[in-house]
């Protein structure tokens, strides 16, 4: 399987890296940047050859990874399908639903895969708690992603960026379209969310409440669950899942005991990703994170954007 990577930003880099280092189940042929500049100092930097063109990349392989800024995912995302090449975009699939379904049905007329980069779906960490609330009856789930602002993400939607990720998960957790109305609260600059606030019930009955923010001092990235049973932790900074629940012992004071849980960081979650990505083309099976599912991703983003700016301006 030989793949190549658009896009040489920070992301890019990341997927280069990670390609190079699964031998066993691909070729990494190249990188294309639209700066020659980057795309010449990446490829030296890995030793890799830098195409001049995107054509001349998607001419060489059987598959990419589209890195680049979400505006143009659109556009290269139909020139994969030109050339009949398979792709894995970031999130999100692209700046607008309407682009979406239309890359995804052409994407199906062409028989071409395409998966998002859902990459948190991926993480170890995630799959604990997956298993943990497995027979759980949820009350309720907290999620916090918060950073400090800086000026790579001046013009970046904080919903798109990062509560997005936490939306996915969610859907991972209660299935999808498991929101209900959705009522949110947030700041703005330049006309885009830098902070973020969503709240919302499930069918079931659980209360949700996702934060996004880059206001703060402090790099955050946890989620807490509120079962019937337990109540639960995780901190995906560093990979630990905290279960609390009550114990069987006797006596006129409740008691509780914690279990921790460390995630295992011997596999990134990207090279759990991309080793996805490739078996499902090597296969002929469908991606674990279908164009579908970054669809309805995306709704639900731009539901939370889009309510954020109406209600703050």
């Amino acid at each position: 399987m030989k793949v190549g990577v658009i896009g040489a930003g920070k992301m890019g880099e990341n997927h280069i890296r990670t390609y190079l280092s699964l031998t066993s189940d691909c070729q990494f042929v190249g990188l294309y940047d639209v700066d020659p500049n980057r795309r010449e100092s990446v490829a030296a930097m890995y030793n890799v050859k830098p195409f001049s063109s995107l054509d001349a990349l998607l001419q060489e392989v059987d598959a990419v990874s589209i890195t680049v800024p979400t505006v143009y995912h659109y556009e290269i995302a139909l020139a994969c399908i030109d050339q009949h090449v398979h792709m894995l975009i970031e999130k999100p699939i692209t700046s607008s639903v309407k682009e979406a379904k239309e890359l995804a049905e052409r994407a199906k007329q062409a028989g071409v895969f395409v998966q998002v980069g859902h990459i948190e779906l991926f993480n170890p960490l995630i799959k604990a708690v997956q298993h943990a609330v497995m027979n759980e009856t949820i009350i309720a789930i907290e999620t916090h992603r918060m950073s400090a602002f800086s000026s790579r993400l001046e013009g970046v939607d904080v919903v798109q960026d990062l509560m997005l990720h936490d939306l996915y998960i969610l859907a991972s957790i209660l299935g999808p379209d498991c929101l209900n109305t959705i009522y949110t609260i947030g700041h703005l600059s330049k006309g885009l969310p830098i902070h973020a606030v969503a709240i919302a019930k499930t069918s079931t009955g659980a209360a949700i409440q996702l934060t996004a923010s880059y206001q703060s001092n402090k790099n955050i990235r946890s989620i807490h669950l509120l079962t019937e049973n337990a109540y639960m932790v995780a901190n995906l900074l560093t990979n630990e899942l905290a279960i609390t629940r009550r114990s069987d012992s006797t006596g006129p004071y409740a008691r509780s005991i914690t279990e921790t849980i460390h995630a295992p960081t011997i596999q990134q979650p990207l090279t759990l990703e991309l080793q996805s990505f490739l078996s499902c083309l090597k296969e002929k099976k469908t991606p674990a994170v279908t164009a579908d599912d970054g669809i309805k991703a995306l709704i639900v983003a731009n539901q939370i954007s889009q309510s954020i700016e109406k209600h703050t301006k």
